[in-house]
């Protein structure tokens, strides 16, 4: 059997992601009960009338199922057709670590500059992770 390391960073994300989800129903029902927003700025997804502090959470969670589906791809591809390095896995979770930071700079103080940064990191890793898998599969 494969070692299972390289999907610990899987679950860790898929968790992380579950808790931003979690965070939705908790801004736009908070927004709700203080009249700031009602069912219709909702209906086509989130109308210019919903505030920053309601949408935000929202669009963290799209980014989570954006780009990450190519770790989860690389991870599931590295479990299955090689044993997973160290090297490897150091870098799922060096992934899964530079995600949580950027969305905790999403959903507090939202610093754009920090935020690119973080998001430019990570996909570097991201990059680096799919090159190292490729070079374990063509030896």
């Amino acid at each position: 059997m494969n070692n299972p390391s390289i999907l610990y960073p899987v679950f860790a994300l898929a968790a992380w992601t579950g808790l931003v989800l979690l965070l939705i129903p908790f801004k736009r029902i908070g927004a709700a009960m203080r009249r700031e927003v009602g069912p219709d700025d909702f209906r086509l997804g989130e109308s210019a009338g919903v505030p920053d502090a309601v949408r935000i959470p929202n669009r963290n969670y799209m980014n989570l199922l954006e780009l990450p589906l190519l770790f989860y791809v690389v991870c599931l591809l590295s479990y299955v057709a090689t044993t997973p390095s160290a090297a490897a896995v150091a870098l799922a979770w060096a992934y899964v670590a530079l995600r949580v930071v950027h969305s905790v700079v999403h959903l507090t103080y939202n610093h754009v500059i920090h935020r690119l940064v973080v998001f430019a990191v990570s996909n570097g890793v991201l990059v680096a992770l799919w090159v190292w898998a490729a070079l374990r599969l063509v030896r």
